[in-house]
């Protein structure tokens, strides 16, 4: 059962990258959520900002490849690589926590080198000023 529950949980994410698309990420999010990640200054709160925030980051990475993910009750942990402008690669991890509804309440995205990071962090702040404000990145 653990494995369907891996499967679910990860292709809705990875579905979700790949459309690069606000709907897409909407469609999993509770109203309440809350995004937390090393790129982040202070956490992103709500479904609006959050999927404004993902959908950015989607839109940013060259390539990513999600590979290998596991859930164990309302968990999921996710391992992932990517590519962004510039050619710089960045490995992680992200945690979906789910609600009892189903919905992703809380997320966690954590990067390395940190180098690769803060470049990440620094492009999410330029693109997302607009939209989300300043004070979310680094040098934002």
């Amino acid at each position: 059962m653990a494995q369907a529950q891996d499967e679910n949980h990860g292709t809705q994410w990875t579905n979700a990258f790949e459309e690069k698309s606000e709907t897409a990420f909407a469609d999993a999010l509770a109203e309440d959520v809350v995004l937390e990640a090393a790129a982040l200054v202070k956490p992103v709160v709500g479904r609006e900002k959050v999927k404004l925030g993902l959908t950015t980051a989607s839109k940013l990475y060259e390539r990513v490849v999600f590979t290998s993910n596991t859930t164990v009750g309302d968990n999921t942990w996710m391992q992932w690589e990517a590519t962004i402008p510039g050619g710089t690669e960045l490995k992680g991890v992200t945690v979906l926590t789910r609600n009892s509804w189903g919905h992703i309440s809380r997320i966690g995205i954590y990067h390395s080198p940190l180098s690769a990071m803060l470049t990440f962090s620094e492009e999410m702040g330029i693109r997302t000023r607009d939209s989300l404000g300043p004070g979310y990145f680094f040098r934002n």
